[in-house]
């Protein structure tokens, strides 16, 4: 065994800022078993870098080419995983270079094989060979697919900060003509020519640090939908999603993986019914009703352009408006489809599902919800097989796109639905949601209401709730695109790339802000606290009542808290709150290694703190909708109750879920039902009590010239700004000359 590699492993973090004798002085210090995190952490870097490209580290190279699966049967927790691996392996798979589509199943299939491989390896060292191996030998996309799920559930790999996966594959974040303008840049290498840089809305600094403004050129909207972009097709947002689904993959049904034992259909559910509320605020805020719930006889009239160029070089598909969704070619999934549905709704009303084997799933108690989720969204095996699962989401995925059309099982175009990474973007995607939430909504509109005693607090009070003034605005954000582009001859050679790319991007975000809580207790107490945020008015300007708007409450945040006797004030930061995450620091800064003008962390850095918040955490500057410049009239509610025992399975386990540092809401505090107390419809004799209260909040909206997040390099040239909302009410303002004025007739002028 040759231990040259490790010292390579070791030497680069990321190929674009690490120099190659940076970690030269840990060459051999330690046994590659007992690696530190930063360490490992190292080592997924580089294996994650450049994914489009063959690597180009000779250590990796040369362990793929030593390392001999059939040799090392005996490293592996089940033989038969790598025997099957093996076997599909020669019978062939997804090419390289072809895309790997999360809903295609013989891709998943694979994908999954490739998992199997790699979490069964009995230590970090056959599980890094292990992927040297695989990263010289299978498709990319399914690598990186494979890689990122398998660090999420090793457990040796807890703690470990893997990049962003808008770093790893840009294609699917940014639209098109950025890719096209980082490439025309590469190649023509202009980074000095003025013209050029001004034309394209391109600025270089002197640390070749090439910014590409993302406002600059025409804005193509097809729909209303295009209005709320800014949030739809935000990257953290759609990371966000990406990483739910790695943390609960719906063909993780094995008990091997521990994840049954979790809350994994609860959470999943839960987090699709506060996507829909956050997304109804936005609306709001922009003046839009609410969507609605996908039908499908009706005729989708909104299409989406997803203005994303696959590496491939295609593009992905546009859907355009006023487009009919079933047809002859689609009809069998459709057919499908409604009698799946008529069984979930028919078992949802009689309280049973019969298996295929005989066993009956129970649909009548609170706790059972969780059955219900894991048989819609996956994780609920039909048969004892981990293929054999119901996805209603991805069935209806396969209905919607246009996979009929591929020329065979490997050449396939992917739509937005298909991607984890891009299906946030595409509006017909949250329909599909709410077709799929409106199954729990049933099944809880068929349970008990919650009496008095279940919303109450003897002897506690809520006397005062009150916030910071809110206040969003439209920041600008550089996202490192350099992943997306090749490394020539020399880079290869020197292992980076000579120019660091980022797109600037203008996103939503809003100041940080505190809520506080006086609470009064007769006794010194346990207590947990839920807080959330919601709608006032509808999109008519109409008063809602607590079942109008109950569904569109967002849970921003929920904590255990110990009440002393008598008067306690609680603060909360906006930036403490459960489950929230700031912005994520670029890869190459990650160990302060880069010079951006992005925040640098440091090695001494909190690992249980970044890698808890880095995986899971909903982005905190999406915490509240964008404002108005009156201001966007809201409620804040507060419920501090006591903890409870006894509304979840005797198989879950919290401390499972505390130990993978997947406690989503209140999972790990209490086992009332996720969204308690709005989850269930709500007799409004029984549920204002002292332990609650509704307080009239307004969210403000401040102008871009008065933030102060705006990047230290002037683009006001480029674009015409009037406020943050210019580039979301128009296309692209285009600069006029008074030459161009002159040589106008006088029709131009007028309709002008």
């Amino acid at each position: 065994m040759k231990l040259v590699w490790v010292a390579a492993l070791l030497a680069v973090a990321t190929a674009s800022v690490v120099k190659d004798d940076q970690f030269s002085v840990l060459i051999g210090k330690e046994p590659l078993v007992n690696l530190d995190i930063k360490t490992k952490e190292l080592c997924i870097m580089k294996l994650l870098n450049h994914i489009l490209q063959p690597t180009m580290y000779e250590d990796i190279r040369e362990v793929a080419r030593e390392f001999v699966l059939e040799e090392n049967l005996d490293k592996y927790l089940q033989v038969d995983v790598v025997k099957k691996f093996i076997y599909m392996f020669k019978m062939g798979m997804l090419p390289r270079g072809e895309i790997f589509v999360h809903t295609n199943e013989l891709h998943i299939e694979q994908a999954v094989m490739v998992f199997r491989l790699l979490y069964f390896a009995k230590d970090f060292d056959t599980f890094l060979r292990t992927a040297c191996w695989l990263r010289e030998r299978i498709n990319g996309g399914m690598f990186v697919y494979a890689l990122t799920c398998a660090v999420f559930h090793r457990t040796d790999c807890r703690g470990i900060i893997i990049p962003a996966p808008y770093e790893i594959y840009p294609y699917f974040f940014v639209d098109s003509h950025i890719i096209n303008k980082a490439f025309m840049m590469k190649m023509t290498r202009a980074a000095k020519d003025p013209v050029i840089q001004d034309y394209y809305g391109i600025k270089v600094t002197d640390n070749n640090l090439v910014v590409i403004d993302w406002r600059k050129g025409l804005r193509h909207v097809l729909s209303e939908d295009d209005k709320i972009s800014y949030f739809t097709e935000d990257i953290d947002l759609n990371t966000y999603m990406y990483y739910l689904h790695m943390s609960y993959p719906y063909w993780m049904t094995d008990d091997a993986y521990g994840l049954q034992k979790e809350r994994r259909g609860e959470v999943m559910m839960y987090a699709y019914q506060q996507l829909l509320a956050r997304l109804r605020l936005e609306r709001l805020a922009r003046g839009m009703c609410d969507i609605k719930m996908l039908m499908w006889n009706d005729v989708q009239e909104n299409g989406y352009w997803p203005k994303i160029r696959l590496p491939t070089g295609d593009e992905m598909p546009v859907r355009q408006n006023n487009v009919k969704l079933i047809t002859q070619n689609n009809l069998d999934d459709r057919i499908l489809l409604d009698n799946i549905e008529k069984i979930i709704r028919e078992g949802i009303l009689t309280g049973q599902i019969l298996r295929r084997d005989g066993t009956v799933i129970s649909l009548k108690k609170p706790e059972d919800v969780e059955y219900l989720c894991r048989l819609i969204l996956g994780g609920m095996g039909m048969q004892h097989d981990d293929a054999k699962v119901i996805h209603v989401t991805n069935l209806i995925k396969k209905l919607l796109s246009y996979s009929v059309y591929n020329v065979d099982n490997y050449t396939y175009v992917p739509t937005a639905l298909d991607m984890y990474t891009t299906c946030l973007r595409d509006p017909l995607f949250w329909r599909v949601m709410k077709r799929i939430v409106e199954n729990v909504v049933l099944f809880k509109k068929l349970l008990p209401r919650y009496t008095r005693s279940e919303f109450d607090f003897p002897g506690v009070k809520v006397e005062r709730l009150v916030t910071d003034k809110l206040v969003t605005f439209m920041d600008e954000y550089d996202m490192d695109i350099t992943n997306a582009l090749y490394l020539d001859e020399s880079e290869m050679q020197k292992k980076r790339s000579d120019m660091t790319y980022v797109a600037r991007m203008r996103r939503l975000n809003h100041h940080p802000f505190k809520v506080t809580l006086d609470v009064v207790s007769e006794k010194a107490v346990d207590a947990v606290v839920r807080i959330f945020i919601g709608p006032k008015y509808d999109c008519m300007g109409r008063l809602l009542n607590v079942n109008d708007k109950r569904l569109d409450m967002v849970e921003i945040d929920s904590f255990l808290y110990k009440l002393d006797t008598g008067k306690n004030t609680i603060v909360r930061n906006s930036i403490d709150m459960h489950g929230v995450i700031m912005d994520r620091p670029w890869t190459r800064n990650l160990f302060g290694l880069g010079t951006t003008t992005t925040t640098t962390i440091n090695s001494d850095r909190v690992v249980d703190n970044w890698w808890y918040k880095t995986r899971l955490g909903f982005p905190h500057r999406l915490l509240l909708p964008l404002g108005r410049l009156g201001g966007l009239p809201l409620q804040m509610f507060v419920v501090v109750t006591p903890v409870r025992e006894g509304y979840v399975l005797p198989t879950i386990d919290m401390g499972i879920m505390k130990d993978r540092r997947v406690c989503r809401w209140t999972t790990c505090i209490d086992n009332m039902p996720l969204g308690f107390p709005f989850d269930r419809e709500i007799d409004i004799n029984r549920f204002y009590t002292n332990n609650m209260k509704f307080a009239d909040i307004m969210v403000f909206r401040k102008d871009l010239a008065l933030s102060n997040t705006v990047k230290d390099i002037d683009l006001s040239d480029m674009v015409m700004k009037r406020d943050d909302l210019t580039y979301l009410d128009t296309d692209m303002l285009v600069r006029w000359s008074y030459k161009d004025v002159m040589l106008m007739s006088t029709d131009q002028m007028r309709r002008m």
